[in-house]
């Protein structure tokens, strides 16, 4: 029983570590040159889909499956699990620590249901079901005159920079990065500048397509 025990209790040590992994590299890195690809919008409709929608060959589907889909899907179970065994103490212990972890949980709901309509709608849909990439058009047209899709956007947009610069904060200390209080007081810092660069840019992203929508 004893040895059942630790066995368990290693596999979700090694379970935790590895979620937290995927959630950097490669989802971090990832949805960071994503956001950086959308700001094309600025240049017009053409760069915008050379950019972002411009490999339309069917490797990259595989491709983007195994990069980004199947390391979303792991993280997401992993998560799921955490929200379904643990309890935020906030009410007892009204620490900054303690409010970032429910945040944490809080965003981690938004950006799954996020993530997985944009996936859906932008990625999956136009080229398994209609045969070709998302159209400019239509998504900046959507966020023009479709008042929830430009709200949802923005919401999820926020959710999704708090849970990757607040998790960054979470692997630094999980890995053993941030094992001294200046290195830990330096990723906190890091984390907040990775928040707000990544915001101002998905904003600015999303702000472009609605201006192109008019």
């Amino acid at each position: 029983m004893e040895t059942t025990t630790s066995g368990g209790g290693a596999l979700r040590f090694a379970g935790a570590r590895l979620a937290s992994l995927l959630a950097i590299a490669p989802l971090g890195v990832w949805t960071c040159v994503h956001v950086w690809n959308n700001l094309a919008v600025f240049g017009g409709a053409a760069a915008w889909q050379a950019d972002v929608t411009g490999h339309e060959h069917p490797a990259s589907l595989v491709v983007t499956s195994v990069v980004v889909l199947a390391p979303l899907l792991l993280h997401a179970l992993w998560g799921l699990g955490r929200l379904r065994t643990s309890r935020p103490n906030n009410l007892r212990y009204g620490y900054v620590a303690n409010l970032e972890y429910l945040l944490q949980r809080v965003s981690a709901a938004g950006v799954l249901l996020f993530l997985g309509a944009h996936l859906w709608l932008a990625f999956l849909h136009p080229r398994l079901v209609e045969g070709h990439a998302e159209p400019f058009a239509g998504l900046a047209g959507e966020m023009r005159h479709n008042p929830p899709t430009l709200i949802v956007y923005v919401l999820g947009t926020l959710g999704v920079a708090y849970h990757l610069a607040n998790g960054v904060q979470s692997f630094a200390m999980g890995w053993g990065l941030a094992a001294s209080r200046h290195a830990l007081r330096w990723f906190g810092w890091a984390s907040i500048a990775l928040f707000v660069v990544l915001l101002a840019m998905s904003w600015a992203a999303i702000y472009g397509l609605w201006a192109a929508g008019g």
